[in-house]
């Protein structure tokens, strides 16, 4: 008998057409996995593991627009100064 290092206490009923559910057992048979289950457990943590990389990577995009903002800023200033600094100059 096998251990279960995680006991699983939740269970998701989900209702699949003929063709799904032989296309799960084709990936099950595949993969080498024990059982339907085994491969959908392995789906969902996929999912879930692909829905937290975007949302990571969802925050770097945010932080690098807050970052390019800043400097757009930075740059508008120095020409501003620049500009300034030309006026000066030319009179």
């Amino acid at each position: 008998m096998m251990t279960i290092l995680k006991p699983r206490s939740r269970k998701v009923s989900v209702r699949l057409s003929e063709e799904e559910y032989v296309a799960l057992r084709r990936v099950c048979s595949l993969t080498s996995a024990r059982s339907v289950s085994d491969v959908t457990r392995e789906a969902v943590r996929a999912v879930v593991k692909d829905v937290n990389r975007e949302d990571q990577l969802g925050r770097h995009l945010d932080e690098f627009r807050a970052g390019m903002k800043i400097l757009e800023r930075k740059v508008e200033q120095l020409e501003a100064k620049f500009a300034t600094l030309k006026s000066a100059d030319s009179q």
